[in-house]
């Protein structure tokens, strides 16, 4: 993963052009009382359902996954918290950027 930047994660060095990139962050709350979930596990499952990865976020709650494009859910599993699904349409040449509340 890149380093965490002010509004998410740096693309620097990322071809945005040739990638399907899915990334965001997982916070605990909503609005201006959110704050940042580090140690989650984000899932990233194919459109049947199936797993395709997993990556744990980072100390600012950040995480990113390059994806094929299509449709895709999210599943974010945190400490004293319920599983949290989101479905993200991801496609080559874009970044699907994805706040996850739990």
């Amino acid at each position: 993963m890149c380093g965490a930047v002010v509004g998410g994660l740096s693309l620097e060095g990322v071809n945005v052009t040739k990638e399907a990139v899915i990334q965001g962050q997982v916070v605990r709350g909503a609005g201006e009382e959110a704050s940042p979930v580090s140690g989650a596990y984000v899932r990233l499952l194919d459109g049947s359902g199936e797993f395709t990865a997993e990556v744990p976020t980072s100390a600012t709650g950040h995480f990113r996954f390059f994806a094929g494009d299509g449709q895709w859910t999210l599943r974010t599993l945190a400490p004293k918290a319920d599983p949290v699904d989101r479905v993200v349409h991801a496609s080559r040449g874009s970044v699907a950027e994805v706040q996850i509340a739990i």
